[in-house]
C-alpha cells in the first residue's frame, strides 16, 4: 500500500513523542496509531529490569483507557524517531487479535510501506525490518 498524507503525519507524531519522551535507557521507543475517528493515540516503551511493555501495549490500553474503538494505522519508532521498527511477533500478534483491520507503517524510513497487519510475518521478509536484536521492548 502507498502512503497517504496522514501516514506521514502519524510517522511524524510518533517521532515527536519520542523527540520528547525518550531520552533514558527507560524509554527507547515511540508508538503513534490513528484511530477511524482520526483521533491519535501514542505512547513510549518502558524497559526495566523487573517488568517492562513495548510501546504498542501501551498504546493499546491507552486506546482502551480513552474509549477508542479501532484503530486504523499505527506506527513505531526507535532512535529518537530516525528509525521505523517493526513490531515484535507478541504486539504484532496482539494487534491482530484486537484491530484485525489495521495497517502498519514499517521498513526503512526514507521508503516506508503499509501493510495490513494480518500480512506482516510476509511483509516483514521483504521489508528488512530496521529493529536491533539486541534492543528489545520487553
Amino acid at each position: 500500500m502507498t502512503m497517504r498524507d496522514t501516514d506521514r503525519a502519524l510517522v511524524q507524531a510518533a517521532s515527536a513523542v519520542a523527540k520528547l519522551r525518550c531520552r533514558s535507557a527507560a524509554h527507547t521507543r515511540a508508538t503513534a496509531a490513528r484511530t477511524t475517528e482520526g483521533r491519535i493515540v501514542s505512547g513510549v516503551n518502558i524497559l526495566h529490569p523487573a517488568a517492562g511493555a513495548c510501546a504498542e501495549v501501551v498504546v493499546v490500553g491507552a486506546a482502551v483507557t480513552q474509549g477508542v474503538g479501532e484503530l486504523e494505522t499505527i506506527v513505531t519508532v526507535g532512535e529518537r524517531g530516525r528509525i521505523l521498527v517493526t513490531p515484535c511477533d507478541a504486539c504484532r500478534r496482539l494487534l491482530a487479535d484486537h484491530f484485525p483491520g489495521l495497517r502498519m507503517i514499517i521498513g526503512p524510513a526514507d521508503d516506508p510501506q503499509v501493510v495490513p497487519v494480518a500480512e506482516m510475518p510476509a511483509a516483514i521478509d521483504a521489508a528488512k525490518p530496521t529493529d536491533e536484536p539486541e534492543i528489545r521492548d520487553r
